[in-house]
């Protein structure tokens, strides 16, 4: 039997969750970045429309849900909102832009990314299974994170000599970050 060692304790759990770390990693990425483009979903069509909007204190949901009715939109709505003199709603797959003066706008379709909505679920999902999955996997990257610390025991990059530094700077930066920008 082999000798359990915090090299192999390090090596092993690293080796069971690549997959997890790459899929977090690059559903974090897209995440990060949801409000500059649509990661869950591209474009399917672009329909132009024209319709009478009540003064912006009617803008309410109740006024969103009838409109959706009446465009064919039938997905939950997510949100609306009044910006730079354009209505916005915003529905699962779809989302409508109409200027506040013209009353002229369109309704963008969308249909999910294969692979990468699915990946994104990952950051999203609250079952209890993959939240309890999650709790071991942020448990075994604690674990990952320290047994490397201790694998290089003498020399220039070991902990004594190099690796504490980084370490430091690692949680100073987003100690840093919090306090600027938090």
């Amino acid at each position: 039997m082999k000798k359990i060692n915090f090299r192999n304790l390090h090596r092993d759990l690293g080796y069971f969750y690549i997959g997890l770390i790459v899929s977090f990693a690059f559903s974090g990425l897209m995440m990060n970045h949801r409000e500059s483009w649509h990661p869950e979903k591209y474009t399917t069509e672009t329909k132009a429309i024209e319709v009478q909007l009540p003064e912006e204190s009617g803008l309410n949901d109740d006024f969103a849900k009838d409109l959706a009715k009446k465009l064919g939109i039938e997905d939950k709505m997510r949100r609306q909102m009044v910006r730079k003199g354009t209505y916005k709603i915003s529905f699962e797959s779809h989302d409508v832009e109409i200027d506040m003066k013209t009353g002229k706008g369109e309704i963008v379709s969308f249909f999910k990314t294969p692979i990468v909505s699915q990946s994104m679920t990952l950051h999203k999902n609250t079952s209890s299974f993959w939240i309890y999955y999650s709790d071991i996997f942020a448990i075994s990257l604690i674990i990952i994170a320290l047994t490397g610390t201790i694998m290089i025991k003498a020399g220039k990059f070991s902990w004594k000599n190099r690796g504490w530094k980084l370490a430091v700077a690692g949680v100073v930066f987003p100690l840093l970050f919090l306090i600027l920008f938090g």
